[in-house]
């Protein structure tokens, strides 16, 4: 799948792709022109190798942020086998950046919880970008505990800036319903498994974030802030965003090396959002090996690997200083 938006460091690939794609229209090419072909083919695939092999965290989130990324609906076409959408919370009405439902995996029975940013105008109005409101958070956390009643694995699939910040949300309790959700979470007492799909902001991606195992993928970031809201703090301006970026350390490989993932889910060549249907399939490997390799362990075991698991983001030792 040949994506249509183009970011600013991806435009000597598309014109590179562009000049080969005219050769191969060619009808009856010559022997030349064939071996020019393969020559080109080569050099995209080497250039798009190298440029996004050495992408800086900045181009990271514009990759993360793609508008043909795929996103949890494509997710739930490609990956799952079977889906049931539950809505509502019980309390206030159904918040569409956030969808929940039952879900069929490699012939396991689990709860699908993942945040939807919407594809046109009238979806992204509806999700507000996938910026979940506390209904949307409450009704997560209902289908969770249902699955946990249920036995049932949970698999979380993170994309957002974070949650709303609207003044309504703030009156209905966001920040209560996020810290909730982090308390309930770390007691469900069944298999949870959390990925970072694109961007992982804030409060609004941790509210379905505490897992037993979680996982990013290669090109998405998962953050305490986005890199303009640090901008904005720090510098006065959003024009720093990309100086944050570099100051946040939350791209895949600094967030292994921080211990706060376990995993780092390896995109096409190009991005998620260059081919759907493989980013699909690597992905449900992933899940399926993540819940294999959960299955066995107790409870109890669940729950203490759970709570060590984040008790021990953000330690560390203290030395005597050198003399």
């Amino acid at each position: 799948m040949a994506a249509r938006h183009q970011l600013p460091f991806e435009k000597p690939i598309y014109e590179l792709e562009d000049q080969l794609a005219k050769l191969e229209a060619q009808p009856n090419p010559t022997p030349a022109v064939q071996e020019s072909m393969r020559r080109m083919r080569v050099e995209v695939t080497q250039m798009t190798r190298e440029r996004y092999e050495n992408l800086d965290p900045w181009e990271i989130v514009q990759v993360s942020r793609h508008p043909e990324r795929p996103q949890t609906p494509d997710y739930i076409e490609l990956v799952f086998d079977e889906f049931v959408e539950l809505h509502g919370d019980k309390s206030f009405g159904d918040d569409r950046a956030l969808i929940t439902g039952f879900a069929k995996i490699d012939g396991r029975k689990v709860m699908l919880v993942g945040h939807q940013k919407g594809r046109n105008l009238k979806e992204r109005n509806e999700c507000l970008y996938g910026c979940a409101h506390p209904e949307g958070y409450r009704k997560a956390m209902s289908k969770m505990e249902m699955a946990s009643r249920y036995g049932l694995p949970i698999i979380c699939l993170i994309d957002t800036p974070g949650a709303y910040p609207g003044i309504g949300a703030e009156e209905r309790g966001q920040a209560y319903n996020i810290a909730v959700n982090l308390r309930d979470m770390s007691t469900l007492e069944v298999p949870i498994v959390c990925v970072v799909i694109g961007e992982g902001g804030s409060g609004g991606a941790l509210g379905i974030g505490i897992g037993d195992h979680v996982a990013v993928l290669q090109n998405a970031y998962y953050s305490v802030i986005s890199p303009e809201g640090c901008a904005g703090i720090l510098w006065k301006h959003s024009k720093h965003a990309p100086k944050a970026a570099r100051a946040l350390r939350f791209t895949s490989k600094d967030l292994v090396e921080l211990g706060i993932v376990d995993e780092i889910v390896p995109e096409p060549l190009g991005g998620a959002h260059r081919n759907h249907r493989q980013m699909a399939m690597t992905l449900k490997g992933s899940l399926v090996e993540a819940l294999q390799s959960l299955e066995g362990l107790s409870k109890d075991q669940l729950l203490n690997h759970r709570y060590d698991r984040f008790r021990k983001i953000g330690a560390f030792e203290e030395g005597a200083v050198a003399g």
